[in-house]
Order: structure tokens, then sequence, then C-alpha cells
């Protein structure tokens, strides 16, 4: 189920530039492999909201094979990039494709479960001056994207920005009438919770958008106290 009206997706797709030959090889690999990547109009979203912003330290939550990360890579050239995997085949795919593409003196791939990472990161970030990242992707693990949200609020500056992927979970968030199992309705329940508490913060501006699976834009404001 498309989020959107499936003529629209696909007049949309159509209109889909990729970066490079190398990441438009990567992405036709990932599809053809059934691996889960970021949608295209996510990805031109994405990227040309990244670029505006011109972020200097990017930390990505759920790597994958590395697509995203590659395309943060070289749509923020001066940007350093720590991204994060629970899967080993995963972490050596990422890896072995970065290092292809030309991103991995840029691009960090770091293995482990994301909120143990999270917590030792946390533990290095003890005071203000030690929070490097200005822009953050989260894309892993759906039921716990609020634990990811308050292990990141420690490790970000002032007016960083948030962006949760896959959050309308293919319309499940929004209508029970999309569920088939048990499971899907916890996810609604968390991620609607997780939306909830997002939107309902004083010191974040958030906008959910029906891009790709749904993105949350949220932006920190200076005067935060979170």
């Amino acid at each position: 189920m498309n989020i959107v009206n499936d003529k629209i997706t696909e007049y949309l797709d159509g209109l889909y530039r990729p970066l490079s030959s190398g990441l438009e090889k990567l992405r036709r690999e990932s599809e053809k492999n059934n691996i889960p990547i970021i949608l295209k109009d996510t990805e031109t979203m994405l990227m040309a909201f990244v670029m505006s912003l011109s972020p200097v330290n990017i930390l990505e939550i759920g790597t994958a094979v590395g697509y995203s990360a590659a395309c943060f890579a070289s749509a923020c050239p001066k940007a350093s990039v720590t991204t994060i995997e629970a899967r080993d085949i995963s972490c050596e795919k990422a890896r072995e494709n970065l290092k292809d593409l030309g991103f991995d003196d840029r691009v960090k791939v770091i293995h482990g479960d994301a909120e143990d990472v999270l917590k030792r990161m946390r533990e290095k970030a003890e005071d203000h001056e030690n929070r490097p990242f200005d822009f953050v992707f989260i894309d892993a693990a759906k039921s716990h994207y609020r634990e990811y949200w308050d292990h990141i609020m420690e490790l970000i500056t002032d007016n960083a920005v948030i962006v949760s992927d896959n959050v309308l979970l293919k319309g499940i968030t929004a209508s029970e009438e999309y569920l088939t199992t048990r499971r899907d309705r916890t996810s609604m329940m968390r991620m609607r919770e997780y939306l909830d508490y997002i939107t309902g913060l004083a010191d974040v501006y958030t906008s959910v958008l029906p891009v790709g699976d749904g993105l949350a834009l949220s932006v920190l404001k200076g005067d935060r106290k979170i």
C-alpha cells in the first residue's frame, strides 16, 4: 500500500535521478535482492534537505548495505557520517560498498545493537562540547524509535535536525484497517506514541510528511531543555 496515489508515485519515480552511477548501481542491486533501502522519493527529499543544511557530522541509525550513508556522503562532501548496524553481514557489505564508492574515509560503520552503541556514545559525550552530531537519520527497528530519540538528545547540537523514516508503517500508523497481525498492532501503538511525543515537545518542531513510507522532520530549537 502506497501512502499516496499509485499513479502519482509512478510519475514521481520517473523524475528520480540518482546522485551518481555508483549509487544507481547499488540501488538496482539492493532492489533486486529485496534489501530495504530508502525509497526514491525519500531519497530525493532527504538529499535536497541535507544539501540545504550542509551538516558537518551526520549520525545514521540503521545502515543495511550502506546506501543511505553513501547518499549522505555524496550530497554533503564536507560531512563525516557515522552509521550503526546490528547485523554482521550487513556491516561487512556496507563497508565493502562504501569502499567501492570511495566514501570509506568519511563514513564510519559501527557494528552493534543501536541502543548499546548509543549508550556508549553518551558516556563519551559527558559535557555539552562533546555533542558532535548536527543531523540524525533514524531508520532501524521501528518499535525502538523513542529509545533512540532519548539517547540522541545527549549527542546532538542545540540546533540539530532529526529525521525519522518509515513512521507511517505502510498506513498502519494512520489506520487500524491496515493491520494484519498482533505484531502490527504493537508497532502501530509504539509508533503512534513516538509521534505523539515528538510532535508534543515544546522545544522541537516536527512535521510528519507522506513521503515514501512517512518522514518525520524534527528541528530542535536552540533553547531546548530536553
